[in-house]
């Protein structure tokens, strides 16, 4: 069984920064991405950032020179660094991790902006 836990949501005003983190546990062998998705109310689930195991990234258009994402494969761990946020990036953060033998997600993490 695998768990991956969400940390780091909160509130903050437009123009500041948050860090979300996420650890992966469990029965893990193989980690290939990591990443990050976000859901709005009344919106669907939509990709922020994913980091391979090799350090390469992808981010959404969105995002860019604004998020930074991170990960450390010793420690299973995945960070997302927000600067700039802005009241559209108001949603709840989830954790993805593709494994060889399957895709966990965590439970997720409210991330409000206020204009």
């Amino acid at each position: 069984q695998v768990q991956v836990v969400e940390s780091g949501g909160g509130l903050v005003q437009a123009g500041g920064s948050l860090r979300l983190s996420c650890a992966a546990s469990g029965s893990i062998f193989d980690i290939n991405h990591m990443g990050w998705y976000r859901q709005a109310p009344g919106k669907q689930r939509e990709l922020v950032a994913l980091i391979t195991s090799g350090g390469g990234t992808n981010y959404a258009d969105s995002v860019k020179g604004r998020f930074t994402i991170s990960r450390d494969n010793a420690k299973n761990t995945v960070h997302l660094q927000m600067n700039r946020l802005k009241p559209e990036d108001t949603a709840v953060y989830y954790c993805n991790t593709q494994t060889v033998a399957g895709n966990y997600w965590g439970r997720g993490t409210q991330v409000t902006v206020s204009s």
